[in-house]
């Protein structure tokens, strides 16, 4: 029987009467996609490799307990445990990832162009520390959609998809980051000078 002509839907119900070559397909037709999504989030090729492993074992055990309903979507359903295995891992490692330019240096590194004083170091390296403990402070959605755009370069469509928003709502909840932040640094900035 030739798999490849089966849609997603068809491969799921293969496998999950019991024939393993229909998850076999579905991670060949799928697999650098996820891969890709999850990676460009992570920057490391290991992390990747373990997160994407960590959502098929989640997306086995979900079709082998008969949990799955999603229906004719498995792709979309895919990306979303992944990337909730993404921000679980961020959440856990209570770390921001480093937004690396094209050429691969931390934009963070680069943003002096002149030597700085120890003191002009310290407010810069503070100013680092007190922007990614307010990201911390953001709602969740707020918090993925401006790690998504800013650390992992993604765009508004790709964001949409995978959170499975519409535009206007990853646009929107960018928008209210923004703004958030804005809030909280000149409230800071008060507490500075008061």
């Amino acid at each position: 029987m030739n798999l490849q002509s089966y849609n997603d839907q068809d491969l799921v119900k293969v496998y999950i009467a019991g024939n393993e070559n229909g998850l076999q397909e579905l991670l060949r037709r799928h697999k650098s996609k996820i891969y890709t999504s999850i990676y460009l989030l992570v920057k490391d090729q290991y992390l990747a490799e373990d997160i994407f492993q960590d959502t098929f074992i989640k997306v086995i055990n979900t079709l082998r307990s008969g949990r799955y309903n999603e229906e004719g979507k498995f792709l979309p359903w895919v990306m979303r445990i992944a990337h909730n295995l993404v921000i679980d891992y961020f959440r856990k490692e209570k770390r921001t990832p480093i937004i690396t330019s094209s050429d691969g240096m931390d934009v963070f590194n680069m943003l002096h162009f002149y030597d700085e004083s120890a003191e002009e170091k310290m407010l810069r390296d503070q100013t680092h520390k007190d922007l990614k403990e307010m990201i911390h402070l953001l709602p969740d959605e707020q918090k993925e959609v401006l790690l998504m755009r800013h650390y992992a370069d993604l765009s508004f469509k790709e964001i949409a998809d995978l959170t499975d928003v519409s535009i206007n709502t990853a646009l929107g909840r960018m928008r209210y980051a923004l703004s958030n932040l804005r809030k909280m640094l000149k409230t800071k900035e008060m507490t500075y000078k008061g």
